[in-house]
């Protein structure tokens, strides 16, 4: 106290308040580096195959919308808020990963992650994602197929955009009958600015990517032309003779849930 009398209240306070302004830089600080390490970098680079989510557009006119499509929205039952969210994990009963949001850049990472941390115990990735970073779906569904886990979406799910490429990893791959999977054209992040020429030459080597990353996950590359002529802002959404025919489906069975 003798030592403390020896400054006046002013001092004091100073020092009172730069302790405080210390102790809240340290805990931004650490809540900073935290953002740093999920993100990949303070400002992580932007890819050209990175797209920004739409959750549930409309269904893309097709013309035979009479003969047995029905939009398969109706039967979606998450909150479009959720899936708004970065990919969230969930280990649920039988071996079963949740797996429910947008695929965000760095996502395949924290999957990696995710499927480390618990050993052998996963059997089956279960989806709900509207899409997201392309680059990140195809890296996860490479991770699915190297740890030779199944893939599925159940009754209520949904699966669209890039989603579908991520699926395409499961060795066997199980789609409920009232799940949602749609596709439609990749398009460059907002800010993203590329001639027209350069544009034209990424979506040519995008293509071929996709193509042989179906084919090697034995699913026919046709389906993406559905995705070729379908506007970013609307879905194709596949039907199950669709979704059969291009192996995307593996199991026609109904799955008994865990």
């Amino acid at each position: 106290m003798r030592y403390l009398e020896r400054f006046d209240d002013g001092t004091l306070v100073r020092w009172a308040f730069v302790g405080v302004l210390i102790g809240s830089a340290t805990v931004l600080g650490m809540d900073l580096r935290e953002l740093v390490d999920r993100n990949g970098g303070l400002w992580p680079e932007q890819s050209p195959l990175q797209r920004t989510v739409t959750v549930l557009p409309p269904v893309v006119e097709t013309g035979d919308e009479g003969n047995g499509r029905t939009d398969p929205r109706r039967n979606i039952t998450t909150e479009e808020e959720l899936l708004r969210q970065p990919l969230a994990f969930s280990l649920q009963p039988g071996g079963v990963l949740q797996v429910t949001g947008s695929i965000e850049p760095g996502a395949a990472r924290r999957l990696g992650e995710e499927l480390e941390a618990r050993g052998e115990y996963v059997a089956t990735v279960s989806l709900n994602s509207p899409g997201g970073s392309l680059d990140d779906a195809i890296a996860m569904a490479r991770t699915i197929r190297e740890r030779e886990l199944s893939t599925r979406v159940d009754d209520g799910a949904v699966c669209a955009s890039s989603c579908p490429l991520m699926l395409a990893g499961g060795v066997t791959r199980h789609i409920g009958e009232e799940a949602a999977i749609g596709v439609h054209q990749f398009y460059a992040a907002a800010g993203t600015r590329l001639e027209p020429e350069q544009a034209m030459a990424d979506a040519q080597t995008t293509t071929a990517r996709i193509s042989r990353h179906l084919d090697e996950m034995g699913v026919d590359p046709a389906l993406w032309l559905h995705a070729l002529v379908t506007p970013p802002r609307a879905l194709y959404y596949l039907s199950r003779e669709e979704m059969l025919a291009y192996g995307l489906a593996t199991e026609p069975q109904k799955l008994a849930l865990n």
